[in-house]
């Protein structure tokens, strides 16, 4: 892949301690290549924690992001970043597994095996998965470029992969209340939240259906009322400032927070959740966006 096809991509890098090592070699490398912007979120105990984050990362910027996660297989932390929507992450133990998931499955992200590999050796498969376009010839295609019928398979597998698992119930309609409640609403802006939409459906003690876009942030703020909230679908995540603790959200999961408490948010996907205050809504901000993106930005960067 030309240097001018990979020029600003951030590539987030992370290990459980089974992958600390080989990743601090192979961090140390990429960081010596021109064109990229590496963020080392550096070692956590949990293999699925910090799989978790570089999927979030990568899943909300899938065209200039990608990651790097080694655990002691590479495949703990592969299942765990493939669970967000656009995350494609293979284990590569050679350099012709790297050039292959990148030429078939457009992988974006690469996990490796700390156990298993040499940091030569990681080096080695790293170069081949960043220097491997999509659809390129490949030790699968024997090096030569893809015959008619693949490359016409591989032009609309993008599309078709992104579609899997989004409405594969087999029942047709939802028959879920919140689900039907939401078909047909005219969604009104939150103007002092740029990416935000709600539509109140019911007042004192109100309820409401609300919408962010992927990239979205709701700055530190709170409500003179508590409020359960349920994530219809989407990926969240809520910083409680008040209690100094943080909550990942995703479909179906619950949260309350209790009246007067200073939260902020960052939706990394499309998200869509159902909300209920104990009494009329209301909001009161406790810092500008700008403050928030970095007060985010730091936090995520490290980790938490």
């Amino acid at each position: 892949m030309a240097l001018s096809e990979r020029a600003g991509w951030k590539i987030y890098a992370g290990a459980d301690p089974f992958g600390s090592e080989l990743k601090e070699a192979v961090v140390a490398h990429l960081q010596s290549l021109p064109g990229l912007e590496i963020v080392d979120l550096g070692t956590d105990p949990k293999y699925y924690s910090v799989a978790s984050v570089i999927g979030r990362h990568v899943s909300s910027s899938p065209d200039t992001t990608r990651g790097l996660l080694v655990c002691g297989t590479g495949s703990g932390v592969a299942m765990f970043a493939n669970k967000y929507p656009g995350v494609y992450a293979t284990t590569c133990l050679t350099p012709d597994d790297a050039i292959n998931s990148r030429s078939i499955n457009s992988c974006n992200v690469l996990t490796l095996s700390g156990l298993a590999t040499a940091p030569s050796d990681a080096i080695k498969i790293v170069d081949a998965w960043l220097n491997t376009p999509f659809k390129a010839p490949c030790p699968a295609s024997g090096g030569e470029p893809w015959g008619e019928d693949i490359q016409a398979f591989l032009d609309a597998a993008p599309a078709e992969m992104e579609k899997i698992g989004k409405d594969e119930t087999g029942l047709g309609e939802s028959t879920c209340a919140i689900c039907c409640l939401r078909k047909g609403m005219e969604f009104q802006p939150v103007d002092i939240m740029p990416g935000g939409e709600m539509k109140i459906v019911r007042e004192s003690p109100t309820s409401a259906y609300v919408k962010f876009k992927a990239g979205s942030v709701e700055p530190a703020h709170h409500h003179t009322f508590g409020h359960d909230l349920v994530v219809i679908k989407g990926t969240k995540k809520v910083w409680n400032l008040t209690k100094k603790e943080s909550y990942d959200l995703t479909d179906g999961d619950f949260l309350f927070t209790p009246a007067g408490d200073v939260h902020r948010v960052k939706y990394f996907t499309d998200t869509e959740f159902f909300i209920r205050w104990d009494g009329h809504w209301d909001i009161f901000l406790d810092e500008d966006l700008d403050t928030a993106r970095a007060a985010i930005d730091k936090e995520i960067g490290a980790g938490n």
